[in-house]
């Protein structure tokens, strides 16, 4: 199959179909003691970046940046294809890198290198010119890191970096889980107690497993625990409580005296439907008197490679939510690391350029130029004065 043709079926495909396409094609390059394979491939640019870490996508790249089998991204203009006007990347893919390239990686940015076509062909409206060619070449060839060129950028010419390098390294990273702990308050008001009968550990008292007669008559004790459970509820003080110990020994205190026993389920629904969320509530810890994380404050970081988990976390984490930690049972299955290990390529971070606003005095006057064209246009129409 002809490169273009895959890359042009690739455009439908999804990022992982892509990805096992570059994979099937080092699978049968030539090893190392036959002389290595160089292989360029056209991709969109969802290969790049789709993928959390830990997905398939990501592992991909991983294998591939790991390995140094990488030695350059091009980026090339946008509507150069008939099916497709989207951004398209050309990897370029090696087992047989210089030693001048070993762990590193070069960016070319060539998305200016277009001359527009005299007639478009469905949304290929521009096309590379041979000179630009040579350029791209040259520039992968000479592998200079900062290098720029005179480019045409909005109608004016411009000196625009095209050549950047990376080592393998700096596109990965570590995705961290953090932690905050849970704080609940708790109250049997009448608002909550309700939510009691939507708990599903309250309603699976009065659902039965087994049939027939068996069946009715472990409904009918269900339902007589719920309604002793109801009472339960009822009695307890509807004073506001922060601290989760606290009321649990007032909820056991009032189920001795009922003499009623709710089960762990039917417990756990209790507690569920009596509380809520409050930061200046004590910390929920559990048996071992650890602090319970809280699901709804759950988060992500992403470290680079480069640094340490601990200093990043004390650095951009710590400042900001003092209470919080790093989930340590999170770890990468290959190195047995804290965080999972992902790649990806965010390729126009490294090629951004800033370009300030035009001066609101600038399109101020614009706007009453619109205004008025407009007007003279309307009076044109309706044969009267502007």
């Amino acid at each position: 199959m002809a490169p273009q043709a895959a890359s042009r079926r690739d455009f439908r495909v999804s990022a992982t179909g892509q990805l096992l396409f570059l994979l099937h094609m080092l699978a049968h390059a030539k090893g190392p003691k036959e002389g290595g394979s160089r292989i360029a491939i056209i991709m969109n640019g969802s290969p790049l970046f789709t993928g959390d870490a830990g997905s398939g996508e990501s592992e991909i790249r991983r294998f591939i940046l790991e390995n140094d089998l990488l030695e350059a991204l091009i980026a090339l203009p946008e509507q150069l294809f008939y099916n497709t006007g989207i951004a398209t990347y050309v990897w370029v893919v090696t087992n047989r890198k210089t030693p001048a390239r070993n762990g590193r990686v070069q960016l070319i940015d060539a998305t200016s290198f277009w001359v527009p076509m005299r007639k478009s062909l469905g949304d290929k409206r521009r096309e590379i010119p041979l000179e630009r060619s040579q350029d791209i070449l040259r520039i992968l060839s000479d592998f200079k890191d900062g290098e720029t060129l005179r480019v045409a950028k909005e109608g004016e010419e411009e000196d625009v970096v095209v050549s950047r390098l990376f080592p393998t390294t700096h596109f990965g990273f570590r995705k961290i889980t953090v932690e905050r702990p849970l704080r609940l308050n708790f109250q049997a008001s009448e608002e909550r107690i309700a939510r009691l009968e939507e708990e599903k550990g309250f309603q699976a008292l009065a659902q039965a497993k087994k049939k027939g007669a068996a069946g009715a008559k472990e409904q009918a004790e269900g339902r007589a625990l719920q309604d002793a459970i109801r009472k339960l509820v009822r009695a307890l003080p509807g004073t506001l409580v922060k601290d989760r110990d606290e009321f649990e020994r007032l909820l056991d205190a009032a189920a001795r005296k009922a003499a009623v026993k709710p089960p762990a389920p039917a417990r756990k629904a209790i507690l569920s439907a009596l509380s809520a969320r409050d930061e200046t509530a004590a910390v929920c810890r559990d048996k071992d008197g650890n602090p319970e994380p809280d699901p709804e404050l759950r988060d992500t970081e992403s470290v680079p490679l480069a640094e340490r988990v601990e200093d990043f976390f004390e650095r951009e984490v710590r400042p900001h939510v003092p209470d919080a930690w790093i989930d340590p049972s999170k770890r990468d299955p290959k190195d047995g690391q804290i965080g999972l290990v992902g790649y990806e390529v965010n390729f126009n971070r490294y090629f951004y350029r800033y370009t300030p606003p035009r001066p609101l005095e600038v399109i101020e006057s614009e706007i009453r130029g619109i205004e008025q064209d407009i007007l003279r246009m309307l009076a044109e129409v309706t044969g009267g004065a502007p």
